[in-house]
């Protein structure tokens, strides 16, 4: 209490002197009732404010750059879906023409088949028709021509 009682005696002394009151004049900072050392902010050298506006402009060039980054890959990820999917298309297109070709093959197996019986006209009707009355044909003997099976045969292959 001993300080506080010097603080109001030196006050009330100057305002003695002076011949005013508390309203008028404010108190003075330099009797101060806590002393120690405590953080105080300095001012900023030119140095700190040149750093500090490079960290800010170097953090939002990072900032735009993960931007783009995230961009980019939703594109190349967009990309690669369509990607994958024509893949399985060209692979389903694959498998359809194979099956198709070997349709194919079959026909034009089938097509030689029917050429080569036509080129030998193996299945032609026949030009003239006999008409022979049974007592003829009882008395005639009908002779066999002997046929081999590589005559008869040749068109099963595929010639």
């Amino acid at each position: 209490m001993n300080l506080n009682s010097s603080r109001v005696r030196i006050e009330e002394r100057e305002l003695l002197y002076r011949q005013s009151s508390y309203a008028t004049t404010p108190r003075k900072e330099s009797n101060l009732v806590i002393e120690g050392s405590f953080y105080q902010e300095k001012p900023m050298t030119i140095r700190e404010m040149v750093t500090r506006r490079i960290n800010k402009s170097l953090c939002f060039c990072l900032v735009i750059a993960i931007a783009i980054t995230f961009v980019s890959y939703y594109v190349a990820m967009n990309y690669e879906a369509k990607l994958n999917s024509l893949d399985n298309e060209i692979v389903r297109l694959n498998a359809e023409n194979q099956d198709l070709q070997t349709e194919l093959d079959r026909y034009r197996s089938f097509n030689n088949v029917d050429n080569k019986i036509g080129e030998f006209n193996l299945l032609q009707k026949a030009d003239k028709v006999i008409e022979v009355t049974a007592l003829n044909a009882a008395q005639k003997e009908v002779e066999d021509t002997a046929r081999t099976a590589a005559n008869n045969f040749d068109w099963a292959i595929g010639y």
